[in-house]
């Protein structure tokens, strides 16, 4: 049974660590549920050195957690039973380095892969461990039918799906799919950087008018390039967005503790997309 809007407050410490959870959420510092931190898994850092740097970098934007997630699809091989002693080796390095940042467990799921995936296989790329949300990787191009699939199948599993980085799907009927994956339980995470970036920040600003960002995460491959392990920009300029200005604490605090717990989650604020019957001519579709 999913949790009423607001219950997950009372969870929120235990999931970012009891009292250092507590303090955590006092002094602003966040967690970050996308990222290609561990080194020579896939297209993020080739060493532990450049993890560590990433983790730094993290620590001076206030981000206090970070789950590891490597990609699980067909072209990297990422072999999941090794990643907890990856996930380990890296937070050793990472305290002796003097960064106070935190590794969990996760994996970015790609929706071609989930039926080939066990059940325990895809707890143990949950986002923190918490054996119920998948970060799932729709596949390239506009989304399609196949991500509803997935999402579905992974709720029949037992598993809840975090839709990542829309903003790589633009189509013309990107928001009426995300709503519909909205209402199937689905949640969306958007990458900070893509909210302040042009091009991709007007339509990332009209996705977030909609009522469809839930989350940010920082999406960083590499500590010197591409995006930097950071979202408190981002979620400056989300936090100026009507609805999620009034509700900015759960995007930014309750909604990640509650992921990486395992805890169910039901967004404060609806899409405002008005979904248009299956039989419904086209002109009929329309954002409200």
């Amino acid at each position: 049974m999913r949790s009423r809007p607001g219950a997950q407050t009372e969870n929120v410490s235990s999931a970012v660590g009891g009292a250092a959870g507590e303090s955590a959420l006092q002094d602003g510092r966040v967690i970050d549920l996308h990222c290609h931190i561990l080194a020579g898994l896939d297209d993020g850092p080739l060493d532990v050195a450049h993890s560590v740097e990433m983790a730094q970098q993290a620590d001076r934007d206030g981000i206090h957690t970070i789950c590891a997630t490597p990609h699980i699809r067909h072209d990297h091989d990422v072999r999941i039973h090794e990643l907890p002693d990856r996930v380990a080796r890296l937070n050793a390095a990472i305290a002796a380095a003097g960064a106070s940042v935190r590794i969990l467990p996760g994996g970015e799921v790609a929706e071609t892969i989930v039926e080939q995936l066990s059940d325990p296989e895809l707890a143990a790329v949950s986002l923190g461990g918490g054996g119920k949300w998948i970060l799932l990787e729709p596949k390239p191009g506009p989304l399609s039918a196949t991500l509803d699939h997935a999402v579905v199948t992974l709720r029949q599993r037992g598993f809840q799906s975090l839709i990542a980085h829309p903003e790589r799907h633009l189509c013309s009927d990107m928001l009426e799919r995300l709503a519909l994956l909205v209402r199937e339980g689905a949640l969306v995470q958007a990458t900070a950087a893509t909210m302040f970036d042009p091009p991709a920040d007007r339509g990332m600003r009209v996705l977030a008018a909609a009522g469809l960002i839930h989350v940010l995460s920082s999406d960083a491959h590499h500590p010197r390039f591409g995006r930097e392990v950071a979202v408190a920009q981002g979620l400056r300029v989300l936090g100026a967005v009507d609805p999620v200005s009034e509700h900015l604490p759960w995007v930014r605090d309750i909604a990640p503790a509650a992921i990486i717990a395992g805890e169910d989650l039901v967004p404060p604020y609806l899409p405002t997309v008005t979904i248009r019957p299956p039989d419904a001519p086209d002109h009929e579709r329309r954002g409200s």
